[in-house]
This record gives C-alpha cells, sequence and structure tokens, in this order.
C-alpha cells in the first residue's frame, strides 16, 4: 500500500476507484465499505484510493470539541494495509481544505490528482466549505468531469449499524466486548513504559505504567481490565488498572498493568495494548491486605477469562 501525505507528489496512471472519510477504527461497517471498493476496482483493474485525514474534521471546524480517537494515523494505515488497499491519501484537514467549495474539492483533487474513474459514497456525504455538497452534487460533479457515482444508499447504511460515534461510546463507558465486537478486533492502545512509584512490586504484583503519547487517544473509564501486551514480537497475558489508585492515596490518573509471570524490566520499551474485557469498578479497600487479595482474584478471573476463550 502506497501512503501519500502530499498532493503534490500524487500522479496516477491508472485510473482509480475512491471513496472517502475519517475511517476511525477501520471497524466493520467500515471494512464492508472497503470490501466494496476493492471489489470495484479489482474487477475493473484500477487502482483503489481511500482519502482521509490527518485530524478528525469535526476537531477543526468545532473549536469546542473534544472527541477523541479511536484509532492513531499510524493505527490507522496499519489496519488499512491490511485490508490490500492500494492507495492511501491522508490529508491535513486544515482552513484551506475546509475552503474548498464542492466542485474545487472535487477538480483539484478528485480529477487533477487523482485520475478518477469512480467515487463510492454513502448517500448522506456532505462535503465542501460549509459542508454545502452532497450526492446530487456530486453527480452533477461525476458527469462534467467523466467520472461514475456509486451510492451507498440508506437502506445499506442502515444495515452496518456499526458507528465510531458507538464505539467511542462502548469504551468509556468500559463495555470492551461489545466495542471490539463492533472493530472487530481488540481494541488496542500503544504507549511507552515510564517510571512509576513501583508500589505493585512491594506487594507482588509489579506493574508496568504506560504513558500514552498521542493527547487525543481513546481510553477505557477508570477500572480493572483483562489485557494482552505487544513488544519485541512477543505477546503477555496480564490485567491492568486505570485510575488514579485511591487506596495508596494516587492523585493523578494511570494506566498500570501487571502482566502474569513475567520477570523482565521493561522500562522505556513501548508496548501496544490489547483491552479484551472489563473486570470490575476501581475502588478503595480499607488496606494494602485487602487490595492484595482483591488483585489475587482479578488474576484468577483474568486467567479463567483466558483459559475460556
Amino acid at each position: 500500500m502506497k501512503v501519500f501525505y502530499n498532493l503534490s507528489t500524487i500522479t496516477f496512471s491508472k485510473k482509480t476507484i475512491v471513496t472517502i472519510g475519517t475511517f476511525d477504527g477501520v471497524h466493520l461497517g467500515h471494512q464492508k465499505i472497503i470490501k466494496r471498493l476493492l471489489d470495484s476496482a479489482s474487477g475493473n483493474d484500477y487502482e483503489s484510493v481511500i482519502i482521509t485525514f490527518l485530524q478528525h474534521p469535526r476537531s477543526v471546524l468545532q473549536t469546542n470539541s473534544d472527541i477523541k480517537l479511536l484509532s492513531t494515523t499510524e493505527e490507522k494505515i496499519k489496519l488499512l494495509e491490511k485490508s490490500g488497499l492500494d492507495n492511501l491519501v491522508i490529508l491535513e484537514f486544515n482552513k484551506e481544505l475546509a475552503e474548498l467549495t464542492g466542485e474545487e474539492f472535487v477538480k483539484s483533487i478528485l480529477v487533477d490528482k487523482l485520475n478518477i474513474q469512480k467515487i463510492i459514497i454513502g448517500y448522506d456525504h456532505k462535503f465542501g466549505k460549509n459542508r454545502s455538497s452532497d450526492i446530487h452534487d456530486l453527480t452533477n460533479f461525476g458527469k462534467k468531469y467523466h467520472f461514475d457515482v456509486e451510492q451507498i444508499s440508506a437502506e445499506e447504511l442502515n444495515e452496518i449499524t456499526i458507528s465510531s460515534t458507538k464505539i467511542r461510546k462502548a469504551i468509556t463507558e468500559g463495555d470492551l466486548q461489545l466495542a471490539n465486537q463492533f472493530l472487530g478486533y481488540p481494541f488496542t492502545f500503544t504507549g511507552k513504559v515510564v517510571l512509576g512509584k513501583q508500589l505493585g512490586r512491594t506487594i507482588h504484583f509489579p506493574t508496568a505504567n504506560i504513558q500514552i503519547e498521542h493527547p487525543l487517544k481513546i481510553t477505557p473509564k477508570p477500572g480493572v481490565y483483562i489485557v494482552k501486551g505487544n513488544w519485541d514480537g512477543n505477546t503477555h497475558q496480564g490485567m491492568m488498572n486505570i485510575g488514579n489508585r485511591p487506596t495508596v492515596h494516587g492523585k493523578d490518573t494511570t494506566i498500570e498493568i501487571h502482566f502474569f509471570n513475567l520477570n523482565e524490566d521493561l522500562y522505556s520499551k513501548e508496548i501496544t495494548i490489547a483491552v479484551l474485557a472489563f473486570l470490575r469498578e476501581e475502588q478503595k479497600f480499607n488496606s494494602i491486605d485487602e487490595l492484595k487479595e482483591q488483585l489475587k482474584k482479578d488474576q484468577e478471573a483474568s486467567l479463567q477469562f483466558f483459559n475460556n476463550s
């Protein structure tokens, strides 16, 4: 898969079939649209192209937007690469792009840069300055500039009951099993192991403190979760706590992971965490001994989960 960040570097000798979207999370609904794109491209010997954006458009168009992302740009690239896509165009969604009229966007990008033969788009897709152009305008532009427009109907879109918004809601509510069902894969995040207070070592539950570097990456609500971690090509089972550790009077929210049967210094390693299931709410215990007993139960429940899956 070729990835383009700059329109000036793009030239296509072959005709292309294009779709456009944020594709945040590349969930099962997205995957259905991508399959349609790829099938259409291979059936006609065209190249498949997805146009997406470095920033979520809502974060640019709505000044008070606090939207969090299911996937960073790097994660999105990896997910789309697995699909078999030929080309990914990642545009910076800035004021300049937002000011393009629908026809300017079509002519300057789709026609002049992408050598478009066909676009596949939802019936409710809006584009151009102030989102003033719709499927009817796009159909007219297609006639003018000689490309086909394939519309995904309301009925078809309604069949795809999955949305990035629903998945974000599930994650923030701790319903990781529903989120993962909609995604079609386990929700993941990547971070670096940083130094913590190392209190876990004193109660025989050493943890890796993970710091997520992308400021807009969504995280589950505070609580205890069953997870898998991957680093250096190896996968390890574990359990994760997100919260402020009330039993030991913590103040800041941290992400701490205890990996089972592991004796390894993970400091400064980059780890990818797959969040599999919610175990329980974070809670304050009356003593460290009570906390230790609960952690033993959490570990038993986690290992049981892995044995049954």
